[in-house]
Order: C-alpha cells, then sequence, then structure tokens
C-alpha cells in the first residue's frame, strides 16, 4: 500500500470517528438538557415547599403571623410577615422571601379545604402560631404538563409534594359529626 492510499483511508476513519462522537455528544445532550428541566423543576417546587415550611416554623417558634401569597397570573410567590390589621396591602419590610417560577414549572390552579378555588390571582395561605388558617393545595404543571401537588393541611404544620392531583381532605362539618 502506497503513502497516499494509508492517509485516504486514515481521513476515512477519522470521519467515521468523528461521526461517531458527533452522535454521541447528541444523545448526551438531549438526555442532559432533559436531566436539567427536571431538576429545575424540582428545585423550583422543593424551594416553595420550603417557603412554606419556613413560614410554619416560623409562627409555631415565634407566634407570629406568616402569610405566603401565590400570584398565578404572575407565577411568583412571596413569603411576608404580617405585622398590621391591614391583610390586603403588602409592605415592603414584611417580605421576607420572594420568588417566581420558572417555564417548566407553572402553577395550574390552587384550591383550599373550603372548597375556594382559583386559577387566576392571589391565593393566599395564613399561618399563625395555632397552624395554617386553612389547608389546601397549589398544583403544578411540569414541562410535560403533569401534575404533581403541593399539600397543606390544617392538622398538622407538615408541607409535602406529592405526585399527581389528589383529592383534597375536607374538615367536617359539624352536621356530619354523629351526636353521641
Amino acid at each position: 500500500m502506497t503513502g497516499a492510499q494509508m492517509s485516504g483511508l486514515t481521513l476515512v476513519e477519522l470521519l467515521v470517528v468523528v461521526s461517531i462522537l458527533a452522535l454521541f455528544v447528541g444523545v448526551v445532550q438531549v438526555d442532559l438538557f432533559g436531566t436539567l428541566r427536571r431538576s429545575t423543576f424540582r428545585a423550583q417546587v422543593q424551594g416553595f415547599v420550603s417557603v412554606m415550611q419556613m413560614a410554619a416554623a416560623g409562627a409555631a417558634e415565634t407566634g407570629r403571623r406568616y402569610e405566603v401569597i401565590v400570584d398565578i397570573g404572575e407565577q411568583t410567590y412571596l413569603l411576608r410577615q404580617i405585622t398590621g390589621s391591614n391583610l390586603a396591602e403588602v409592605l415592603d419590610e414584611e417580605i421576607i422571601v420572594d420568588g417566581q417560577f420558572g417555564q417548566s414549572c407553572r402553577v395550574s390552579y390552587v384550591e383550599f379545604d373550603d372548597a375556594e378555588y382559583t386559577n387566576e390571582g392571589e391565593a393566599k395561605f395564613r399561618v399563625g402560631h395555632a397552624g395554617w388558617m386553612y389547608g389546601g393545595k397549589v398544583v403544578f404543571l411540569d414541562e410535560n404538563e403533569q401534575s404533581h401537588t403541593v399539600a397543606v393541611s390544617r392538622l398538622t404544620p407538615i408541607v409535602q409534594l406529592v405526585e399527581g392531583d389528589p383529592e383534597l381532605m375536607r374538615p367536617k362539618a359539624k352536621d356530619d359529626v354523629p351526636s353521641l
């Protein structure tokens, strides 16, 4: 074999190796971006759960009242310490944490255990030393439109993330309690 034939064969081999490497890089890149999107969703929802838990723990420890406001239209949330009697006005000095959900993590709707429901505007979760004023759920959609729910119980300070969109547990009405 001549030197020109060997270098031609080497060039073809080099092109095949580069093509295979490009294919591997493409597959890894697609898988990596999918993993990053999933972890971004999980991180954003876990950050929101942490804010809810921070409100409950702060209220239990200090006896102060806190409020987590979820703005569905703006896809934002904030935690504030309630300092005045005007609950409609949020003062800058009351804000402890504010955050925004990303495109891979959207709030679909909020439902409270008193049958109040909203998929627009603001939803407010208030907590004091005795616990959450109302229980409820915040339903999120990931980039694949799969539902994930942050559940808040007025009976316990536990705030948890669950897969799907489970039925909300509602407190029994006085009429539902059997008499002894």
